[in-house]
């Protein structure tokens, strides 16, 4: 994940994402986990960065990307989340997907620069994924998906573990083994694993020494 710098159109080309961000469905529900590396060229400007968020107490996504440009969508996402609960007392997966899709896809000519995947409990108790696109595209993963520069790592991973009715367990376990994989092989992925679940229980981010722990 970069920190924002002003870009012109001709130097779109030239900006890079550089993080690992991972998501999969569980038999519980969704699993979310990112390295906690952000860099600014070629400079490691924290080890501490945050790249989960908690949108509802049923929906989270992960950023990479611009810092500033994925903490102004976490506000707007937020409070457009809120109302719409207050006037419609329910809410989608699909239908917070497509909200953040037609933002994203109204600032295409000056974008955001940034990919999310964005997961939680649809109505009918079921886990489910979406990854978006910096112009708004919309995508749906019932399995799982990756983001950033260490996804292809991510991929291999999670294509030859990933399995159906995967245990929650077993999906954090996963998801800490992919993002460390990434870590090893990609440089601007790295310093630590954050790792969120989403059950019908809520939103809940798992402590370090558990992420330590599923480590050894």
């Amino acid at each position: 994940m970069q920190q924002k710098r002003e870009v012109k159109n001709k130097d779109v080309d030239e900006f890079q994402t550089g993080t690992t961000t991972v998501g999969l469905v569980t038999d519980r529900g969704v699993i979310l986990a990112a390295d906690r590396r952000a860099s600014m060229g070629r400079l490691t400007a924290s080890k501490y960065a945050k790249k989960i968020y908690k949108l509802d107490d049923r929906i989270g996504f992960t950023i990479a990307g611009s810092v500033g440009d994925a903490q102004r969508i976490v506000r707007v996402m937020r409070s457009q989340l809120k109302l719409h609960r207050l006037e419609t007392k329910e809410l989608s997966i699909k239908g917070a997907g497509t909200l953040l899709a037609n933002i994203l896809h109204n600032h295409k000519m000056m974008p955001f620069f940034n990919q999310f995947v964005m997961g939680g409990i649809e109505t009918d108790g079921s886990g489910i994924l979406y990854d978006l696109d910096p112009a708004g595209g919309l995508m749906k993963h019932e399995k799982f998906t990756a983001t950033g520069s260490g996804s292809q790592v991510a991929y291999g991973v999670l294509e030859d573990a990933w399995e159906d009715g995967l245990e929650h367990e077993e999906g954090r376990d996963l998801a800490v083994r992919t993002v460390q994989s990434a870590m090893e092989r990609d440089t601007a992925s790295g310093d630590g694993i954050m790792v969120a679940e989403i059950t019908e229980d809520g939103f809940e981010i798992l402590e370090e020494h558990e992420v330590e722990k599923r480590l050894e």
